[in-house]
């Protein structure tokens, strides 16, 4: 297909519960990218993947007796194809792009599992840091829903995914 043919095509939107799988082009809510793609490094095409998340801007409230109740702020990002929980310093800046030849990773948890996971996550995270007499109250202040980009770059030595995000390379495994 002729790049001037794909120019014309219109953007297909991609939901993160039942859209996945190779697109020509589609719009997708994306974790801000530190790296585009065309700043990849490549001897040849550079391919793109998007990977399915959920970040939550999480509260933990403790109850203390004799004193005011204890507040821990948390940033909760759930893999929502790998299905597991991690802290995230900071609640992510997302965009809209439109994305050319994307494979879209398809989300293996739903709505409420991915909740479920952060709240365990935020939970066990919480009677970590403190000794708590009751369990924490664990409320979400907001959450997205965006995909994580990684580029797929040919190299003389070996093709290399790159995180479009951290901007850090590792080589791809055959």
């Amino acid at each position: 297909m002729s790049d001037a043919h794909r120019r014309r095509q219109q953007a297909v939107p991609a939901d993160l519960a039942s859209d996945s799988g190779p697109r020509e082009r589609t719009d997708l809510t994306v974790i801000a990218p530190a790296v585009a793609r065309e700043d990849v490094d490549s001897t040849g095409r550079v391919g793109a993947v998007a990977y399915p998340y959920r970040v939550y801007d999480a509260v933990a409230t403790v109850e203390r007796p004799l004193i005011s109740d204890r507040d821990i702020d948390y940033v909760v990002t759930v893999d929502r194809s790998r299905r597991l929980a991690v802290r995230a310093d900071a609640f992510p800046e997302t965009a809209t792009l439109t994305v050319d030849d994307a494979l879209v990773i398809p989300s293996e948890l739903s709505d409420t599992r991915t909740r479920e996971k952060a709240e365990d996550a935020v939970f066990n995270w919480t009677l970590r840091k403190v000794a708590a007499g009751s369990a924490p109250d664990v409320t979400f202040e907001r959450s997205v829903d965006a995909y994580k980009l990684f580029w797929i770059a040919s190299r003389p030595d070996g093709d290399v995914i790159v995180d479009s995000v951290r901007a850090t390379e590792s080589p791809l495994d055959d």
